[in-house]
């Protein structure tokens, strides 16, 4: 939301993942919201910071990175970036490649919003929402699917090309899209042409 100013308000869809083995966090709001956020992992999940085991954040702004502090038993993956505490730790994603949290758990590189934007990838299986995609901001919200001015001005993007080729890439995938500022939604341009975010009647 764009304030009278000219200041823009701005924070970020927080998503709970229930993995085989571990509990992941992906993005964390602003460092206001640290009470807020615990209110509503304990109503919504009946889960305490100590017992997040993974946090990742879709990129580094601060409207997706500022509860981090409250995770300090947890993995820390910031776009491709990782550490725990002060250890700072090489993984594939260094390498622009996807680092596998579990099984049916991954991350995956998508710049484009930012140089260091990532992907969370959740098979939950056909019986259930099939292949969700945690995107951050690569999708502001699925308004932009068709407006793409959305994540081209008003969002802004450090790379426009790469991110229209990344959001290609997770509509020929995705079942469920999570974006980085709206609720999860149904991909229907899966498997069709003009999904790419150039608006739907731009070919893939």
């Amino acid at each position: 939301m764009i304030g009278p100013n000219g200041d823009m308000h701005a924070n970020c869809t927080v998503t709970f993942i229930k993995g085989c083995k571990f509990n992941i966090l992906v993005d964390t709001m602003t460092a206001w919201d640290g009470e807020k956020l615990k209110r509503l992992l304990k109503e919504e999940v009946n889960v305490e910071p100590e017992n997040i085991h993974y946090v990742v954040c879709t990129h580094s702004h601060s409207d997706h990175t500022g509860g981090n502090y409250l995770f300090r038993n947890a993995t820390h993956i910031v776009g491709t970036s990782m550490n725990y505490g002060e250890r700072y730790i090489t993984s594939p994603l260094d390498d622009g490649k996807e680092f596998l949290i579990e099984p049916k758990v991954k991350v995956v590189c998508t710049p484009g919003h930012t140089l260091d934007s990532v992907t969370v990838l959740v098979e939950t299986g056909i019986d259930e929402k099939g292949l969700v995609a945690i995107t951050g901001d690569l999708f502001e919200r699925e308004a932009d699917i068709e407006f793409p001015n959305l994540w081209r001005e008003l969002a802004g993007s450090q790379n426009p090309e790469e991110q229209e080729k990344n959001r290609k890439k997770i509509l020929e995938i995705a079942d469920f899209i999570i974006p980085g500022h709206g609720p999860m939604f149904q991909n229907f341009y899966k498997n069709k042409e003009g999904g790419g975010g150039a608006g739907p009647s731009t070919s893939c």
